[in-house]
């Protein structure tokens, strides 16, 4: 079912009026319960019934508005990209994100030079903001457009991390007269995961939550090179009769 965003917007401004509303008609409602509760006849005194109900009536309204803003957030949860996001299930991209997790002694992240650079210094830090290794890059990797740097997850003095850790990575580039060269970091690999967070649809890559919404290009996932290098054999592989004979 498809959910149309500006309806979910209007219905949720609808909720927001209503507790509103209900905020004032509650302050108004317990002014007046009060000053008839001060004023009421001492030989007739106020039905408590009367008040029971009363006062179940506001708490039902607000109930319904609790339920309300359940349902605002199942309608924006939905329209938010839970439907959009499952069909990434399997499929190869390429989001905006700088961090990536040591996996195997292994940890990979992409980046792109908006222009040539003359210095491109590539900085991998953990979750504490620590630098725990340094790179100069030379070369093509200096040249404008998309780059990978592969990381063999040792820190500075050759010490090898644990696995399991995410870390970002920090890229800075200048040109030959010093000015700063923009840099734009990606994420890129198989989408395994979807889920829902505090109202936010994330997908799982390489073992990392990344905001569906960062994604920025999508593509079927790359065959795997057989391991034969052989050309295929014929169809009467099994029969030992050379062909020759055969046909006499």
């Amino acid at each position: 079912m498809a959910i149309d965003p500006t309806a979910a917007a209007a219905y949720g401004g609808a909720s927001s009026t209503g507790r509103t509303r209900l905020a004032d008609s509650y302050e108004t409602f317990m002014n007046l319960l009060t000053a008839q509760i001060k004023n009421q006849d001492p030989l007739s005194p106020m039905d408590s019934t009367q008040f029971t109900q009363q006062l179940v009536q506001m708490t039902g309204v607000e109930q319904q508005l609790l339920t309300n803003d359940l349902l605002e957030k199942l309608v924006t949860n939905t329209g938010s990209g839970i439907q959009t996001s499952v069909s990434l299930l399997g499929r190869e991209v390429r989001a905006l994100h700088n961090e990536a997790k040591l996996t195997a002694g292994k940890a990979e992240w992409s980046y792109k030079l908006d222009r040539e650079a003359a210095d491109v210094t590539v900085e991998v830090v953990n979750q504490f903001g620590k630098v725990v290794q340094v790179v100069k890059t030379s070369g093509d990797d200096l040249k404008a457009g998309d780059h990978t740097f592969s990381w063999d997850g040792k820190d500075r003095t050759g010490a090898q991390l644990s696995n399991g850790e995410t870390y970002t990575l920090r890229v800075t580039a200048k040109d030959s007269a010093g000015a700063t060269v923009g840099v734009t970091n990606f994420l890129k690999g198989l989408v395994t995961g979807v889920e829902q967070a505090d109202g936010k649809t994330y997908i799982t890559i390489n073992g990392v939550k990344v905001g569906w919404e960062k994604v920025t290009s999508i593509a079927e996932p790359t065959p795997k090179e057989t391991a034969s290098t052989g050309t295929p054999t014929p169809d009467n592989q099994d029969d030992e009769t050379p062909p020759s004979e055969q046909a006499a």
